[in-house]
């Protein structure tokens, strides 16, 4: 989680003039937990920054330090710092901020990943990387529009009973070429990725590197290994 996150909930808190029994009775979780997040010695997942946001009526984003506003009704989607550019969702609804918060992390983590692509200067692992990732974004968006019969399955080419698994065989294709060209041998047309071309990298460097981004691909990695147990 956000560096920032840990002294601002303990401010919030103490500014309410709260305990951290009372405070963690009314989040939900144990005292013992609260203390950890307000020290900074565990991280929380994006339904507790939610729970926060509403309990102590702040936005996500001053909670994360990314505001000193602390009220906000939307949340600033910012892009890479090349275009300077930005997306702003409106927060009507709390499922919206939940959805602004993922989209965030998902937004932030691929903006790094395509970033460590443009330096090692692959044309393979750049298309097998970005085929792989277009499987999953294909499948989600299949699963959203099949979700009501009513609309025309013309938009697909590939017949719903052979798509699933003929996407599943492509995407461990695109995940295996990333992997043989990575690791330093050739793919058909494609050279390898030279040793020297290879990126170096470290949770201190990332974040160096990426100091505005790094922490939505370090909770985009919790997120997803808490999931997998």
């Amino acid at each position: 989680m956000n560096k920032n996150f840990p002294r601002i909930i303990t401010l919030l808190r103490e500014e309410r003039g709260l305990s951290q029994k009372k405070a963690a009775e009314e989040l939900g979780i144990s005292q013992p937990l609260l203390s950890h997040y307000e020290k900074g010695i565990r991280e929380c997942g994006l339904d507790f920054v939610v729970r926060v946001a509403d309990y102590y009526d702040v936005s996500a984003d001053y909670l994360l330090g990314r505001t000193a506003n602390r009220k906000s009704d939307r949340i600033v989607l910012s892009d890479t710092p090349a275009t300077e550019t930005s997306v702003q969702i409106p927060l009507s609804r709390k499922s919206s901020m939940i959805n602004a918060l993922n989209k965030t992390l998902i937004f932030n983590s691929l903006t790094i990943i395509f970033d460590i692509l443009d330096k090692i200067e692959n044309k393979g692992l750049s298309a097998e990387i970005a085929a792989y990732l277009s499987c999953g974004i294909y499948r989600v968006f299949r699963i959203l529009y099949s979700s009501n019969p009513k609309n025309p399955q013309k938009m697909f080419s590939v017949a719903e009973h052979i798509y699933k698994s003929r996407l599943q065989a492509l995407n461990s294709i695109c995940e295996g070429n990333a992997e043989i060209i990575s690791n330093g041998m050739p793919l058909v047309e494609y050279r390898s990725v030279d040793r020297t071309e290879r990126p170096e990298l470290s949770p201190e460097l990332i974040e160096k590197e990426y100091p505005t981004l790094s922490s939505s691909l370090f909770n985009l990695i919790r997120n997803t290994e808490n999931r997998l147990g």
